[in-house]
């Protein structure tokens, strides 16, 4: 296939040519912050998470497209990237089937790039505001750049209502005998439904903004807060809503939901410099007294100073020694930064689903006779 010349020009200035795939002559021209992922698998869940809503993906794993598309795989209904970059991608007639889903979903794809000097200035520099164009020169493409990220910078603050369902959904779970579960829908990953389905009795999921009151006319047993993208500094209604619960029903926060939880409980949160994008990287978890690798998409971290003295921080990421995970018994809450349900990455934190289930349910029965739940 013939490549077309393609430029990624960040907001500070850089500007990167890679080369434009023939099937998109009508180029889908998009803007959304640069960041980089370190899967070596996994494009089409990545693609289809929507903690990646309004950002351009750059993978550092040198070949992309070469194992195909499967529509079960998908972390939701839609992609959710603005971009996608790499060294190579497979694209013959033997296999080119992520190729055609890019094109068919109007993500711009800019290959032959070289990610490694990219990733480099990303680490170095943090993680900007880029534009994926085409253009006969790097002028004409800085021009064209600059007025996308302007419009992109533009949208509602909130992302997470942008992505969060607008109607509550009701899912029948495979246990019988297990729990009710109202999950606050941050920008979900299916796998984290998958995972409740299996080990309760229903599952309703609501919108980001919905009120305590709602969620407590259906009676559940717990709280569940997804993945989701964005700052969560701008996260409206959820941190009063969890408020609202706190020390009556279990609730358990992952990635935005750990972030957004804690916020409620008086903590605050920071940008990372270039973010946690990826599925190997450690963490020492003295919840269930492990240590094992883990899936992580975030930009944001919990400051460990201001969280509350009876909050223990219980998950440490052994790359930089950021909070992973807090567990509160006072409260019965836990959060945990990255992805216990995978998808993509290793599983081997998918222990965490058993004890919210089992063990944060079990000492929570006093609590919720005493509250009248």
């Amino acid at each position: 296939m013939a490549l077309k010349k393609g430029f990624l020009v960040l907001e500070s200035g850089e500007v990167f040519e890679g080369s434009r795939l023939s099937e998109q002559s009508a180029f889908p021209e998009k803007a959304g912050e640069v960041v980089f992922n370190t899967s070596h698998s996994g494009y089409e869940e990545i693609a289809t998470d929507p903690s990646y809503f309004s950002q351009i993906v750059v993978m550092t794993a040198p070949m992309q497209g070469n194992y195909g598309v499967d529509r079960q795989v998908w972390e939701s209904r839609q992609l959710w990237i603005q971009g996608f970059i790499c060294v190579q991608i497979q694209n013959t007639k033997r296999e080119n089937s992520w190729v055609r889903l890019l094109v068919d979903h109007q993500v711009p794809v800019l290959t032959e790039v070289d990610t490694r000097r990219l990733v480099l200035h990303l680490r170095s520099e943090g993680t900007p505001w880029g534009a994926i164009v085409a253009a006969s020169n790097v002028e004409e493409a800085k021009k064209k750049a600059a007025d996308l990220i302007q419009k992109q910078k533009g949208l509602e603050a909130d992302w997470v209502h942008l992505c969060s369902r607008q109607e509550i959904e009701d899912h029948q779970g495979k246990n019988p005998t297990g729990p009710r579960v109202a999950v606050i829908d941050l920008g979900a990953k299916e796998n984290i439904l998958r995972e409740l389905l299996s080990r309760c009795s229903q599952v309703r999921v609501f919108p980001s903004r919905v009120s305590p009151e709602t969620i407590q006319e259906w009676k559940p047993d717990s709280i569940m807060l997804t993945n989701g993208p964005g700052d969560p500094s701008a996260v409206q209604q959820v941190p009063d809503t969890i408020r609202h619960f706190l020390g009556k029903l279990p609730i358990f926060g992952i990635c935005m939901g750990h972030q957004v939880l804690s916020l409620a409980l008086g903590a605050k949160t920071y940008k990372l410099k270039f973010g946690h994008r990826g599925a190997n990287h450690p963490i020492r978890d003295t919840l269930l007294n492990k240590i094992y690798m883990s899936s992580q998409n975030h930009g944001y971290a919990v400051e460990d100073s201001t969280l509350p003295t009876d909050i223990e921080v219980t998950h440490r990421n052994l790359n930089d020694q950021t909070v992973a995970g807090f567990y509160s018994r006072r409260y019965n809450c836990l959060g945990i930064q990255y992805h216990p349900e995978s998808r993509p990455g290793p599983h081997e934190a998918s222990e965490l689903f058993d004890y919210f289930i089992f063990e944060m349910h079990k000492t929570n029965k006093t609590e919720m006779v005493n509250h009248g739940l």
